[in-house]
């Protein structure tokens, strides 16, 4: 197997997971609808703008566009607009799962290990896409954006998500496929993988080591390495 971390499978005791480009392949979606919203309010939307707010919250988000876009950037109406074409898109199933999803869910139950969530969305949001998506009922628990004070790449979602589990952080295993919630998840104390899906990984994550993985096959294959 060529994924092969510097920690064992035996340290984890339970799994957290981001959810938007790892669980869900909802990131190309997402970046597609706000730059169709935008442009149907009359503005240009820069792609790279869609790519920086990549795994922050809907707050910080909205400081990323201001900052590209000017403070008189109408933000509010551009996310609501946004927010009706993406629940939308949620409730008709449009978004897939990511590889090797069904595969790492199914070792997870085979272990018994638990799992929560731990993304940038806010509940009222996430809930419904991860019930389209046929995985509410898979993990155990979740934290949201809006449940947290402090956004990604802060460490409070996977301290509090670690609190839900009833583990250590630090023998919690954390999938990201961001910059900003891989860095949480360093600050946090916990073990990381990265699993990259839009973003590479940035300089500093690279010099801290962390280990990156094609898919979540990867994962399921290590951790399947747990039972033997």
């Amino acid at each position: 197997m060529s994924f092969a971390p510097a920690f064992a499978a035996l340290d984890i005791h339970g799994v957290i997971f981001d959810m938007d480009g790892l669980l869900l392949d909802s990131e190309r979606v997402a970046l597609a609808t706000v730059a169709a919203a935008a442009a149907e309010m009359g503005f240009e939307w820069p792609p790279e703008l869609g790519l920086a707010m990549v795994g922050l919250n809907s707050k910080d988000g909205q400081h990323v566009i201001r900052r590209h876009l000017g403070d008189d950037f109408p933000v509010d109406q551009l996310y609501e607009h946004f927010g009706r074409i993406y629940e939308a898109r949620i409730m008709s199933s449009a978004i897939p799962l990511m590889q090797g999803v069904t595969d790492l869910f199914d070792v997870l139950d085979t272990l018994a290990l638990g799992r929560v969530v731990a993304t940038s969305t806010r509940r009222s949001r996430a809930e419904p896409k991860l019930a389209a998506a046929g995985l509410l009922g898979r993990v155990h628990g979740m934290v949201c954006g809006d449940e947290v004070s402090r956004g990604k790449p802060a460490p409070d979602i996977f301290l509090k998500a670690a609190e839900r589990l009833g583990v250590p952080v630090a023998n919690c295993l954390v999938l990201e496929d961001s910059n900003a919630g891989v860095r949480g998840a360093l600050a946090a104390g916990a073990r990381v993988v990265m699993v990259p899906d839009l973003l590479a990984p940035a300089d500093d994550v690279r010099a801290a080591g962390v280990p990156l993985a094609g898919s979540l096959h990867d994962l399921a294959g290590f951790l399947a390495g747990r039972a033997a």
